[in-house]
């Protein structure tokens, strides 16, 4: 595979990534969504279980008046990350890294800084020969390696971002699982108390 195909694959790739990155996100952030709601659906049954009961009762009705009035049991907040940091510093730099890349592209190239004060000798020390046709084939060889390091590099951060939300999100399905499960016996067992009535 040539250098230009190498690099148009990979840049290609980089960019699918970015999309597939800005799904996750909105994705965890409509999980998050959804798992405050169920919160809230359980708080609200909680509260109708609670009137159930009274009904139930004239004796319990007219004790629960004049029981004190306590505040509603809040459920416990869910540690609230700051909103997908990983993978939301590894979009930001992969953005940034291909602004960089797109300003630079076609300009890249090593700058010669003899004529600012360096020694002859630091020139003549190079690890570049000395035939300026291998030099330049080797400044070039060098730009592309530089190009293909940043781009696997923007590759990695987004993996790594990914790998984390993915973990994260996964997180957040099993408590809404169990949160959801348990809603579910709830609502049953409430609806069969109020056949009951």
């Amino acid at each position: 595979m040539g250098r230009a195909a190498f690099l148009k694959y990979l840049d290609s790739y980089c960019r699918s990534d970015l999309f597939a990155t800005q799904e996750l996100i909105r994705q965890g952030e409509a999980l998050k969504r959804s798992e405050k709601m169920v919160d809230k659906m359980d708080q609200d049954l909680k509260v109708s279980q609670k009137h159930i009961n009274s009904i139930k009762s004239i004796f319990g009705g007219i004790t629960n008046y004049f029981k004190s009035k306590n505040p509603e049991p809040q459920p416990c907040p869910v540690p609230e990350k700051p909103t997908n940091s990983t993978l939301q510093h590894a979009l930001d730099k992969s953005m940034q890294q291909e602004d960089a890349y797109q300003a630079n592209h076609p300009n890249l190239r090593k700058l010669d800084t003899s004529g600012f004060g360096a020694s002859s000798s630091a020139v003549e020390n190079n690890s570049y020969p000395k035939n300026d046709f291998l030099r330049t084939y080797h400044t070039q060889i060098d730009h592309n390696l530089d190009e293909m390091s940043s781009g696997l590099g923007r590759l990695k951060g987004l993996a790594i971002g990914l790998q984390t939300e993915i973990d994260d999100q996964d997180q957040i399905l099993d408590r809404l699982t169990t949160k959801t499960e348990r809603l579910d016996s709830k609502i049953i067992a409430t609806d069969r108390q109020i056949r009951k009535l």
